[in-house]
């Protein structure tokens, strides 16, 4: 199956399929109350009645993709646009102007600017500040000590995100403020995507206050950022330089607007997708001692026990494994939407123009068909000579085609790097108290972990 799998509608094509009705629909709220009450597998199973499916959801049909290839055509084809309930849901926050909710010229001309700060030739000059903070977050903890992984997962994600793309000496103190603000807003969000209650939000409940404080300081934040680089003269080579610098088609600077929503949808989705993966990295090397005891003797071998550095991740092949193969079985964005721009066809269903179209990764990622022994958690499946037995497309934790995450390179780097400096150091142990079990929001992440780092 090929992105030739979508297809606009010709009079040769216009005799298509309807895709089956997904089984289970409740009269008047159809498949809503299932993705209310248990979203994970409620998704997981709809490969059973086709490979697209209708939803209703209300009186809305939503259109479900569930086979590795047909996404990989879904997010390779022009038929199809960044839009949904998802991006909806999250335009309060990240804007219409960033390159997450952009689309057509805009989205290109804002990923030319962007994409040199994320280019693989520029990720060493980010690895003494990836291994700064990921020793820093070692030395904070104390041997018995118990950890709120949530805290410090974001802790570590918005500071070396904000301290390698917003270089300055002001970044130190704001990443902390950033960490704090990030959390109450995704969980603001996440409330207000699953229950759409409207003006409800508007009133002074505390929970109500707190995302509106947080969200106004994010947001402010950010214009403090901008207008005092601006007002330093200072330009060195990050990505907010090449932010103030970028033009548009017309050859002007561009807005003031797109400025902050880049700087926003930059800063944002990437600290939390990276914080989640941090924090279910956590879980596995409590829940998997022998993987944990795998990297710290990987570690120690590859590092002649001196502390791990940018320059050993490469060679940190069961550690790298250990990252693919949680982000497979608890992908951070576990579900996505886009919007057909045009009456077209998908896997030989018939798709009509505005329809809203919604995957997920987490069932791609997890599927039978794709995997053997797929609910296992088996880092050696990514090995070169397993690896090259899983589908096309069945794992794409950074997306495809024009919408994949440019930062890709840079999320992995961090990932296998914090890994492995926290596995040489300790071991974890679940405490009295911890909550492991998923929370369903904008990206899947544990309720309330908490685990006691021990010394090896």
């Amino acid at each position: 199956m090929t992105v030739e799998s979508a297809q606009p509608l010709t009079p040769e094509t216009s005799e298509l399929r309807e895709p089956p009705l997904a089984g289970g629909a409740v009269p008047g709220l159809g498949h809503g109350l299932k993705l209310v009450r248990d979203p994970l597998a409620f998704m997981s199973r709809l490969r059973e009645h086709g490979d697209v499916v209708r939803l209703k959801l209300g009186p809305k049909t939503v259109y479900a993709v569930t086979t590795p290839a047909l996404t990989g055509a879904l997010a390779l084809s022009p038929d199809f646009k960044i839009d949904g309930p998802l991006w909806e849901s999250l335009e309060g926050l990240l804007g219409k102007e960033g390159v997450a909710t952009a689309n057509g010229p805009r989205h290109r001309r804002q990923r030319r600017t962007i994409q040199p700060a994320f280019r693989l030739d520029a990720i060493p000059d980010y690895g003494p500040i990836m291994q700064e903070e990921a020793h820093a977050l070692t030395e904070r903890w104390r041997p018995g000590e118990t950890i709120d992984c949530t805290s410090e997962s974001f802790r570590v994600a918005v500071r070396i995100a904000a301290r390698c793309l917003l270089r300055g000496d002001y970044m130190d103190e704001r990443a902390e403020r950033l960490s704090v603000d990030l959390a109450s807003v995704f969980r603001g969000m996440y409330r207000r995507m699953v229950v759409p209650l409207g003006p409800l939000y508007r009133l002074p409940f505390p929970a109500n206050r707190e995302f509106n404080r947080a969200l106004a300081d994010l947001h402010l934040l950010v214009d403090e950022i901008v207008a005092e680089r601006r007002a330093s003269g200072q330009k060195p080579d990050d990505l907010l330089t090449a932010l103030l610098e970028a033009k548009d088609d017309n050859g002007d600077p561009i807005g003031e607007q797109e400025i902050h929503d880049q700087v926003v949808a930059i800063l944002t989705p990437g600290s939390e997708t990276v914080a989640s993966t941090i924090m279910w990295l956590l879980q596995v090397l409590a829940e998997h001692p022998e993987h944990a005891e795998k990297v710290r003797t990987e570690v120690e071998s590859v590092t002649g026990g001196r502390p791990v550095g940018f320059e050993h991740v490469r060679t940190l092949t069961h550690t790298n494994n250990v990252v693919v193969e949680a982000m497979r079985l608890r992908p951070a964005v576990w579900i996505l939407t886009r919007r057909a721009v045009t009456d077209t066809e998908l896997g030989g269903y018939r798709i009509p123009a505005g329809a809203d179209i919604v995957y997920s990764p987490y069932a791609i990622q997890r599927d039978a068909h794709s995997y053997d022994r797929h609910l296992d958690f088996d880092p050696d499946r990514w090995l070169p000579e397993r690896a090259k037995d899983v589908p096309k497309y069945a794992m794409s934790p950074f997306s495809v085609g024009n919408r994949k995450c440019p930062s890709d390179h840079f999320s992995m780097t961090q990932l296998s790097l914090i890994t492995a400096a926290i596995s040489a150091k300790y071991r974890f142990e679940q405490v009295s108290g911890s909550n492991d079990t998923t929370r369903v929001g904008i990206t899947l992440r544990p309720h309330d972990l908490r685990l006691r780092a021990m010394p090896w």
